[in-house]
């Protein structure tokens, strides 16, 4: 192996390298593009994040007020006069108990390379409060709707009885009202089948901290690994049970101005994995290139780099048909095809140049090992730069020690000839 050859084979894993920046910005570039416009798709089409507010309570008082207003007679003289205009005068009611039950299904969508957390949810709810006037007032209750592509089934929203409909607007949400005597009940009962995206949260209020009272909101999620959204509170109780896990949030008396939610579980993506995948191949084929180069070496059968350059080849054509694959097939088999047909290139290849031994025993494990197991590493979030590691120190010291007794002066000195 002389130094001309090592320099040849540099110059074509620097060219390979170059081809897998830019296959992997391409993937990128498609995922990037299918997600601003397929996320949109999918809101409008099943629904979009789920932000449900408690709903608001309210009474009006009319008062009269007295402005002095300014104007002129006929003279051109400045005169002013008192004006009595009756106003309307919003009272807030504050809710004593709320009862909630939530739902919710995972139902992942594909779109394109893209996998969605898309979900059904069913929620029922009760909501306690008392008119605190001292006379019969008309109540008032509003609940915003959970999100602007909201889909409705079986909904009710109803005050002491009184059911209500939502609005064409579902920006404005529903309101309804029902005449309460002095220091009476206030029952809301809310009930809907509905259908979200990526989070489910239940907020308080609008905006701004208030005080939560009796609160119990107890939730169903037939799915594992979820987690909860940011600025959000844990749940007081969690247990998981056969068709999935039982959380619940409870609260006496709560004085807060964060939410609680879930944030379901996102799907194994095959656009950004394919793209992460194809930007550690100069890894992988850097680990290959060196073993087989001291292999050649050690066993004195060195390819020529024209050799190496088909064999460089062949781990391309494993990224980019796995690219394009991911499109049709599940993540899974598209891996499984794009790594037998990469392996079938150079086993085969290899087998006319040098021999079975040397396809085989030599260059097919070494493409298992750095092709194949190193990418699949990726498929274990949070493994892959341990195991790649791990892999990285054991060729390390079979390499060390199978080149102990090796004089590297007199191998750069001359070109071993097969």
């Amino acid at each position: 192996m002389t130094p001309v050859r090592l320099c040849a084979i540099a110059l074509i894993y620097v060219t390979a390298a170059v081809a897998w920046f830019v296959l992997g910005t391409s993937v990128v570039a498609r995922s990037g593009e299918f997600d601003g416009r397929l996320s949109s798709d999918v809101a409008l089409l099943w629904g979009g994040p789920h932000t449900q507010t408690a709903p608001d309570l309210w009474y009006e008082r009319q008062k009269t007020v007295v402005e002095t207003v300014e104007r002129t007679d006929s003279s051109g003289r400045k005169l002013a006069e008192n004006v009595a205009r009756v106003e309307s005068a919003r009272i807030p009611i504050s809710l004593q108990a709320s009862d909630i039950d939530v739902s919710l299904a995972l139902d992942h969508r594909k779109k394109g390379l893209l996998w969605y957390d898309t979900y059904g949810v069913r929620l029922r709810a009760t909501y306690r409060a008392t008119n605190p006037a001292a006379t019969t007032q008309v109540i008032l209750a509003h609940l915003k709707f959970p999100s602007d592509q909201v889909q409705f089934d079986n909904f009710e929203f109803r005050i002491n009885g009184q059911t209500v409909r939502p609005t064409s607007d579902q920006a404005k949400g529903a309101t309804t009202q029902a005449e309460v005597p002095a220091g009476g009940d206030v029952v809301i009962e809310l009930a809907y089948d509905s259908r979200g995206l990526d989070t489910w949260t239940y907020a308080f209020a609008p905006t701004g901290v208030t005080e939560v009272r009796n609160f119990a909101l107890r939730m169903h999620a037939d799915f594992a690994g979820f987690d909860f959204p940011p600025g959000t509170m844990s749940p007081s109780s969690s247990r998981q049970v056969d068709s999935g896990w039982e959380l619940g949030w409870q609260f006496n008396r709560l004085l807060t101005g964060r939410a609680v939610g879930l944030d379901l579980p996102n799907r194994l993506n095959p656009g950004p994995l394919t793209a992460r995948i194809t930007y550690f191949a100069p890894v992988s084929l850097l680990f290959f290139l060196t073993v087989m180069v001291i292999l050649g070496v050690l066993q004195a059968e060195s390819l020529h780099p024209m050799h190496y350059a088909f064999l460089s080849a062949a781990f391309f054509a494993f990224h980019l048909l796995l690219a394009y694959l991911v499109d049709h097939v599940s993540m899974h088999w598209s891996f499984v095809v794009a790594s037998a047909t990469s392996i079938l290139l150079v086993t085969t290849y290899l087998r006319g140049v040098a021999g079975a031994r040397v396809a085989v025993v030599r260059a097919g494990v070494a493409q298992f090992v750095f092709l194949v197991l190193f990418s699949y590493a990726f498929f274990f979030e949070g493994y892959t730069g341990l195991t790649v590691t791990i892999g990285a120190i054991v060729t390390l010291f079979v390499l060390m020690q199978s080149t102990v007794r090796v004089d590297w002066s007199r191998v750069f000195a001359r070109e071993v000839v097969r």
